[in-house]
């Protein structure tokens, strides 16, 4: 991964920017919001805002958490009943005991989707989660209403080499230190690094997947996006029966963090529409 390390100071200068500037809500750490179902091999933490039709949000992988996505939560409970959910190995949710493959976490997906509502749902995912969400719309596409994926595009192995190595990655450096204080396994987190790497290193996002996936989905992107490069993420969008594409401008990885606006505007409508 050619931009991991740049992607990581990204994630955690905006974090550290969202605890300065959001205070009124601790997303990923709220107990007035807060749940655990269990799926399977781990203990899941979700938390649960607003009323509607019900989304499902799927944060980042490795720094990512769901405080990240606090513009959306804030935004999207004001008309939908939105499930934020931490995925396995991150903050509150455990990592569990069996290899770490999509099939897995699409699963994990499902079973917290199911201990809030037996109805289908919109998923709105971002890299990692959007990974995911790829998947879960397709093993469970009586399940997913419309999709959001937010950096992800065509992925091969050999694509793309991910390592976490270097000072970000340093479990005891202050980053980290506060992020364990939210882990119920923060022991394992040095191996659960090294599995997610072996992970990312073997996935694959590819015609089979995307070609099988049967909601509206909008593909969404950074311009200049170098996790997910431009081209990978217009391949997947050309591969998706009944997909729309929206690119911003000037943005990276993570754009909705450099232009809240401009993602929200073109989500708003794609989501009104039924």
């Amino acid at each position: 991964m050619k931009s991991l390390i740049v992607l990581a100071f990204l994630l955690v200068e905006n974090s550290l920017c969202y605890s300065q500037t959001n205070t009124k809500i601790p997303y990923g750490n709220n107990p007035k919001a807060g749940h655990y179902v269990q799926a399977d091999d781990a203990k899941l933490y979700y938390e649960v805002y607003g009323e509607g039709k019900t989304l499902i949000i799927l944060h980042g992988g490795i720094l990512g958490y769901m405080d990240e996505m606090t513009d959306f939560i804030d935004r999207l409970q004001k008309d939908y009943q939105v499930i934020a959910m931490a995925t396995r190995g991150h903050g509150k949710s455990e990592i569990g005991s069996k290899p770490i493959t999509y099939e897995r976490r699409a699963n994990d997906v499902l079973a917290v989707i199911n201990a809030v509502t037996q109805d289908s749902v919109i998923v709105l995912g971002f890299s990692d989660g959007a990974y995911t969400a790829y998947k879960v719309a397709s093993l469970f596409p009586e399940r997913v209403k419309k999709m959001v994926a937010i950096g992800a595009g065509e992925q091969t192995p050999g694509l793309r080499t991910v390592n976490f190595n270097g000072p970000i990655f340093d479990p005891n450096n202050e980053i980290w230190t506060q992020k364990k204080k939210l882990m119920p396994e923060p022991d394992r987190l040095v191996q659960f690094w090294r599995d997610m790497e072996q992970f990312y290193n073997s996935m694959a996002a590819d015609k089979a997947l995307f070609m099988s996936i049967k909601c509206s989905t909008l593909v969404l992107s950074g311009e200049l996006d170098r996790n997910a490069p431009l081209a990978t993420v217009i391949a997947a969008y050309q591969m998706i029966p009944n997909s729309q594409l929206a690119i911003i401008p000037n943005t990276g990885h993570v754009t909705f963090m450099e232009n809240f606006d401009t993602v929200w505007a073109c989500i708003e409508p794609f989501l009104s529409v039924e």
